[in-house]
């Protein structure tokens, strides 16, 4: 099993700043990929960025350029930094884990006014 905790969602304005963690613990293994996706009201999940162990990423469109992710593979944590927040933001985020496994943490609210 991996748990996943994740913290540092929150209020903020549009224009600001987040960054979110995700911290993995249990039988991680050394290969891995972790992400954060985002659901809003009405909408489907979708990916928002992903880092892998080896250190590729991906982003999803709308984010390029505004959020970074990045890993502490010593603490197994992974961080979303997301700065220039817009109102279309505003979502539940969730921290995804893949190996040959998949887990997800119990999400964490971001909410971006105008």
């Amino acid at each position: 099993q991996v748990q996943l905790v994740e913290s540092g969602g929150g209020l903020v304005q549009a224009g600001g700043s987040l960054r979110l963690s995700c911290a993995a613990s249990g039988s991680t293994s050394s290969i891995n990929a972790i992400g954060w996706y985002r659901q809003a009201p009405g909408k489907e999940r979708e990916l928002v960025a992903q880092i892998r162990s080896v250190g590729t990423t991906n982003y999803a469109d709308s984010v390029k350029g505004r959020f970074t992710i990045s890993r502490d593979n010593a603490k197994n944590t992974v961080y979303l930094q997301m700065n220039s927040l817009k109102p279309e933001d505003t979502a539940v985020y969730y921290c995804h884990y893949l190996d040959y496994r998949e887990y997800w943490g119990q999400g964490t609210q971001v909410t971006v006014s105008s």
